[in-house]
């Protein structure tokens, strides 16, 4: 009977060990995917700065030629 138990113990246990040892797989896999999306997220971040710093550049530039335009039609 003790034998019995002992196995069903041992049996059990390493049930329970590949469980771990599969929680442990998973978790690494979600810390380099988090460690991924946090690199991407950083460059969108830097990408997204870069657009607004051009459409800001553009915007200034477009109402320069505006002002520009105004001024040579009054001048006309």
């Amino acid at each position: 009977m003790a034998d019995n138990i002992s196995s069903t113990f041992e049996h059990e246990l390493k049930r329970l060990e590949k469980r771990v040892d599969a929680l442990v797989r998973v978790c690494d896999q979600l810390q380099d995917e988090n460690r991924s999306l946090k690199q991407r997220q950083d460059v969108l971040t830097s990408e997204r700065a870069t657009l607004l710093q051009k459409n800001e550049q553009v915007r200034a530039r477009v109402e320069a030629m505006i002002g520009r335009l105004k001024a040579m039609e009054q001048g006309s």
